[in-house]
Parts: structure tokens; C-alpha cells; sequence
């Protein structure tokens, strides 16, 4: 029922409305899941995102703010999250989750404190164009390498 108000309250899909098992995705269930497609979602502040997440580790499109287009964003998993990171490494910001299925509704929780920070669902592919809107960039692969997160690295 938690999830069900979540998806209401954020303007997600729900299909049915039926009670859902709630199941908590592994690093390898979440790299499957987005590896190729574009996840879509609102946080629960308010803001949206839509990213498409391609097989090198690139993450096109927008996070937080639709003007403000994805210019270096990396992801990966570890054994039970996936994170993200944005900027060089003298700047960079992290963010790691875990993600939980209910259905078609996806809620990642903060791995810092356990809080739910929105949901998402999933679109196949990248329906948005979102890769074709901006340059390639590399990712380096060094999540580890932002000042004070050198824990994730032993992850």
C-alpha cells in the first residue's frame, strides 16, 4: 500500500491497484534492468528525471532539471546498488542506491540513510532521444575517487 500511495503521489503509472510483493533487486538485476533503456521518474521533492543508460556507463538525459541536459554523468552497479556520479573528480557528486520492484514501479532508497528518494519506471530503448541531444564523453570508472567516498571502491 506504501508504494501505491508513492506512485499516486509522484504521478506514476499503476496498473490495477492490486497489492504488490515488493522485491529488492541485486547489482545485477539492476544493471539488466537499465543497461540499454531509459529510466523515468520523479524524486519525492518534486523533481524529475529521465536518463538513458548506455551500455559504456553513459547516463544522457537530465537529472533534476530538463534544461539542464547530462554532460559527463557515469553510472554502475556494485553487489546490491547502483550509483551514479556527475563532474570531474575534484567536484564530483555520487549517489547510490538500492532499488525495490513492485510490479512496474521501481523505489531506489538513499544507501547513505535508508530513505526513499522517489520512483521510476521503465521505458525500453531511449524513446526520448535523449543520446542523439548531446556529445559523447567518457567515463573513467572512478566512482571511488570523490573526496570522502573512497568506501565505495571496497563495495
Amino acid at each position: 500500500m506504501r508504494l501505491f500511495a508513492l506512485a499516486l503521489l509522484l504521478g506514476l503509472p499503476i496498473w490495477g491497484g492490486e497489492a504488490l510483493a515488493v522485491e529488492r533487486l541485486t547489482g545485477e538485476q539492476m544493471r539488466q534492468l537499465v543497461e540499454g533503456n531509459t529510466v523515468t521518474g520523479r524524486y519525492s521533492t518534486g523533481g524529475t528525471f529521465s536518463e538513458y543508460h548506455h551500455e559504456d556507463g553513459r547516463v544522457s538525459g537530465y537529472n533534476r532539471d530538463r534544461e539542464t541536459p547530462n554532460r559527463d554523468a557515469c553510472w554502475t552497479t556494485t553487489q546490491d546498488a547502483i550509483c551514479y556520479y556527475y563532474g570531474p573528480i575534484e567536484t564530483r557528486q555520487t549517489h547510490c542506491f538500492t532499488v525495490e520492484r513492485s510490479g512496474t514501479l521501481y523505489v531506489p532508497r538513499s544507501v547513505v540513510n535508508g530513505s526513499i528518494v522517489g520512483a521510476f519506471a521503465i521505458q525500453p530503448g531511449d524513446p526520448e532521444k535523449h543520446a542523439d541531444k548531446m556529445p559523447a564523453w567518457h567515463c573513467d570508472g572512478l566512482i571511488s575517487q570523490r573526496p570522502g567516498q573512497e568506501r565505495l571502491a571496497g563495495r
